[in-house]
């Protein structure tokens, strides 16, 4: 790292709390070495992923693109990494997904442009940028340096901190960038359409950066209550670290997915109370698990006895299983308090867990918590 400004911008990137995935692919890789070289690097880079080859390239994307080196391909890779610093990150801290493809000089003479494409993706801002370079200027390695200072750039706007930008360009090289704000209801049709996987409000106010997983309470919320209150609350006293949230699915297999109006309304509820809640789009908690790996997901006694029932695993108990044990894999576990099950009230160890899930269970006794209403009886109660 021989330039100033270089040493100067990264730092700049690592004071800020934004955490970043980047995927790249093609050129910039001295932008990494720059990166990771500076103390703070963990501060900022949650993620690094080269899909060199068209192989891992196409299973990043889930497809073979149109162009391996395109605009579309580079903002497919941002949104992708966007999703999975979401996936990665604490909620509340603000996260950046970056996609980078390059087709650059190499050991033979290329039939077509050199060029790259950059796309960085914020909560509130996409933004792409494509350079085509002049064809047998600069070496390799100078090429990949040229893009290089590009990606640190991009980065530095999108972490929003002014960095002095030395550009290696020629007169002729001229970037076309583009950039477009992302509003709430882009976002929530995205997570409606399976593109985003999840929108993070956070009313909390808890910048601890320190916590380790998310406690997380699911349900629909509709209204939320003081006894889900409650019931966070005691789930936090039994896993310490843990970071508190609220996770509604807009997506339910048996109902059309919730309106725009349906989910601010219910996220409303959560600004008043001061708490964080995320929306999702996934109602099954062998999904779940791969959103929020390492969480640990509060539920009642009748969740956990669906949870556990091979009749929603196609009758097979063997899938049961094997799905629960693969949300055991990504560390997740489940808190279970007390609620009636079939008009009786029942804790975690009235349930038969399998053996080999017990550890994943953990009780919330009765003697802390109790909660006998329900939303739908709270609904029902205001429209007697």
């Amino acid at each position: 790292m021989t330039e100033g400004w270089i040493r100067a911008a990264v730092e700049a990137i690592h004071s800020t709390p934004t955490k970043a995935v980047v995927y790249l692919s093609g050129g910039a890789s001295q932008a990494l070495g720059w990166l990771m070289s500076l103390p703070g690097a963990s501060n900022t880079i949650l993620e690094v992923v080269v899909p060199y080859s068209k192989n891992s390239m196409t299973q990043l994307l889930g497809k073979i693109p149109a162009q391996f080196v395109s605009n579309q391909t580079a903002e497919e890779m941002a949104l992708l990494a966007y999703n999975r610093a979401l996936k990665l990150s604490r909620p509340g801290l603000p996260v950046l997904g970056v996609g980078f493809t390059g087709s650059l000089a190499t050991a033979y003479t290329k039939h077509g442009d050199h060029r790259f494409y950059l796309s960085t993706r914020t909560c509130d801002r996409l933004w792409t940028s494509s350079v085509t370079l002049l064809k047998g200027l600069r070496t390799r390695e100078e090429e990949d340096r040229v893009s290089s200072h590009f990606l640190l750039k991009a980065i530095s706007d999108a972490c929003k901190v002014s960095a002095t930008f030395s550009s290696e360009l020629y007169e002729s090289e001229v970037p076309d960038e583009y950039e477009r704000q992302v509003d709430e209801d882009e976002e929530l049709q995205q997570i409606i359409d399976g593109k985003l996987c999840m929108k993070i409000y956070d009313f909390s106010g808890d910048k601890d950066t320190a916590s380790e997983g998310m406690v997380i309470l699911p349900g629909s919320f509709n209204p939320l209550h003081d006894g889900h209150l409650r019931l966070s609350e005691i789930a936090l006293s039994i896993c310490e670290n843990g970071f508190p949230c609220f996770e509604i699915s807009v997506i339910n297999p048996d109902k059309p997915p919730l309106s725009f109006a349906e989910i601010k309304s219910r996220v409303e509820q959560f600004r008043k109370a001061g708490k964080t809640v995320i929306i999702s789009n996934q109602p099954y908690f062998y999904k779940k698990a791969e959103i929020f790996p390492g969480s640990a997901f509060v539920i009642g006694a009748d969740t956990a006895v669906r949870l556990i029932n091979p009749k929603y695993y196609g009758g097979s108990y063997g899938q049961m299983l094997e799905i629960l044990l693969g949300c055991k894999r990504t560390g997740c576990t489940f808190l279970v308090g007390g609620r009636l099950v079939d008009g009786v009230f029942k804790v975690l160890e009235d349930l038969d867990i399998p053996q080999e899930l017990k550890d994943m269970f953990i009780s919330i006794p009765s003697e802390k918590f109790r909660m006998d209403i329900s939303s739908t009886e709270i609904r029902k109660s205001k429209n007697t």
